[in-house]
């Protein structure tokens, strides 16, 4: 059985990114019933992350001084976002959805081919998305749902927000800093393909 791992890919963004997708990721962890006792305080995490946000701005002045603190913070937070990865994949035993619900990211298996892989792109403006899916082979259409909040564990709270002509579909009117899911299906000449794996993305 394929066992996801969690992505520390979030540790190779520019400084400030890096902080957005870190706050997401305490986000994600606070009351999560996953993920109830981390290794490292959810407190401390926000704490080096304050410093390491205020030190970013500090840099801005491009002193050297600054930059070297800068970069100190920096070097802490990733230390300690590491290690909260390594307690996440410790608990979620390798479960994607577990994993995905901490706002780390996780490895996939290669799918299969009624799963159709789903990514989504940030938009040009704050609470836009652009959903990008593989095109199905006779696909007339496509329906796209949306589910706001942690994994959904049944079917109840999808809400379809639209359909489309082309495996890509852009949402708009999100809430910044909120967790959600996405999933797409076909509509062919054979009838409605199953969803594809949901995904999470953390809205910025």
């Amino acid at each position: 059985m394929f066992k996801s791992k969690v992505l520390l890919d979030i540790m190779t963004l520019p400084p400030a990114p890096k902080v957005m997708a870190y706050r997401g990721i305490i986000v994600c962890l606070t009351n999560n019933p996953y993920f109830p006792t981390p290794d490292v305080p959810l407190t401390e995490l926000s704490l080096l992350l304050g410093k390491f946000e205020t030190s970013i701005l500090r840099a801005a002045d491009g002193s050297h001084t600054a930059k070297a603190e800068m970069h100190s913070n920096e070097l802490l937070a990733d230390t300690a976002f590491r290690n909260e990865a390594a307690y996440v994949q410790r608990i979620s035993n390798g479960d994607e959805a577990k994993i995905l619900s901490s706002g780390y990211g996780a490895s996939k298996p290669h799918a299969a081919h009624h799963k159709a892989p789903l990514t989504a792109l940030d938009g040009p403006n704050s609470g836009s998305l652009k959903l990008v899916g593989l095109p199905y082979e006779k696909a007339g259409s496509y329906d796209w749902q949306m589910y706001q909040g942690d994994f959904p564990e049944n079917e109840a709270g999808w809400v379809t927000i639209g359909r489309s002509t082309a495996a890509h579909f852009e949402v708009t009117g999100l809430t910044p800093l909120t967790k959600y899911y996405f999933r797409y299906c076909a509509v062919t000449t054979q009838g409605v393909t199953d969803y594809c794996q949901p995904i999470l993305k953390f809205v910025l």
